[in-house]
């Protein structure tokens, strides 16, 4: 139980004071439950789940997951408290994902495997070839794709929404020593989003060598394997002395890539100058819109398969409503009324 307490008050941000103010207790108490020095009576056992969002149940099940330091390519901007949030947030919500797949045990999931293509990045040719390679491997094509959170699902990567303050955007976790996590910070734009998990894609498949920047060679997979280099000649054109705001609007509609990182990938490919990029960045900055561009956000992706397996296992009675809310991390009562308006959805559609 220590343990898991730990893990929820580190989850929920609290220090071991905030938490017991809120119980009630002394934050040696806390301390010693965490420790496994004590236990706790029920009555503060309820105390404590109510103050961490969590179930009593919570405290009862074994560790079945452990998560490894999260893998920063760069100096990050966090503090130690709030990597650790963000760790131990990762370490829960992969831990119901995976104990939802095992309702199932007799099928198979998704396992990652690296992918058979030249993975050596010492130029950026080598940069564009891996990323049209590994479309090519996972039978992508070279059209928009149309989720990333799906692509990499599917291969085995488990894709993990996090509130997370505005510093850190994503970085990879792996758990239990085998499956690469990716965490992105909820709430970002799609756009922002997709180029964030991609480009921890580049840097969990790549070996950067030579005199790239891995930051630059990451981000210029991301952009690759969004937008290949054929397809970007083809929409855009051969060489270009300009570019409309509205054409820019046009192609993050189509293809899931910033206005921004349009720019720079037609700079990156010689399409247009960089003196010319670097006046677009210039008046993007101007007028703000390099925190937020103008026209329609392109909509962030939310990864759905625990839902899916979940609402399978109830609709099989394999498990209840409380366990598919414990799964879920909602309150049972919002399960409730999401199985009550599914009902009336199919009640109508019967009916018409």
């Amino acid at each position: 139980m220590g343990e898991r307490l730990k893990g929820a008050r580190i989850a929920a941000g609290l220090s071991l004071r905030d938490l017991a103010a809120q119980v009630g207790v002394s934050a040696t108490a806390i301390s010693k439950y965490e420790r496994g020095e004590d236990v706790p009576g029920s009555g503060i056992l309820l105390r404590l789940a109510s103050s961490l969002g969590v179930r009593v149940e919570f405290f009862l099940r074994p560790v079945t997951v452990k998560v490894s330091e999260p893998c920063y390519r760069k100096r990050s901007a966090l503090g130690v408290k709030a990597r650790r949030t963000i760790q131990a947030r990762i370490q829960e919500a992969l831990e119901r994902r995976l104990e939802a797949e095992a309702l199932f045990p007799g099928e198979e999931h998704p396992q990652f495997s690296l992918p058979e293509i030249p993975r050596e990045a010492r130029s950026f040719a080598e940069i564009e070839a891996a990323a049209v390679a590994l479309r090519e491997a996972w039978d992508l094509g070279l059209d928009p794709v149309e989720s990333v959170v799906e692509v990499l699902e599917e291969q085995g990567i488990k894709v993990q929404l996090v509130d997370a303050p505005a510093a850190f955007d994503a970085c990879t976790f792996f758990a239990n020593d085998g499956i690469p996590v990716i965490a992105v910070r909820g709430g970002l734009p799609g756009d922002r989003q997709r180029l964030d998990l991609l480009h921890e894609l580049g840097h969990l498949l790549l070996r950067v060598g030579g005199e790239l920047d891995e930051e630059r060679t990451a981000f210029r997979f991301a952009a690759a394997f969004l937008v290949p280099e054929s397809m970007a000649r083809f929409e855009l054109g051969a060489q270009r002395s300009t570019l409309s705001l509205e054409e820019l609007q046009l192609l993050k509609r189509r293809w899931g890539l910033s206005m921004q990182a349009w720019i720079r990938r037609a700079s990156d490919l010689g399409i247009i100058p960089e003196a010319t990029a670097f006046s677009y960045y210039k008046r993007f900055r101007q007028r703000g819109w390099h925190k937020v561009e103008p026209g329609p956000a392109y909509p962030e992706e939310v990864p759905s398969r625990l839902e899916q397996v979940i609402m399978r296992a109830r609709a099989e009675d394999i498990i209840s409503d409380a366990r598919a809310a414990e799964l879920l991390g909602r309150p049972v009562r919002v399960v409730q009324l999401h199985k009550l308006e599914s009902l009336d959805e199919s009640a109508t559609s019967v009916c018409c």
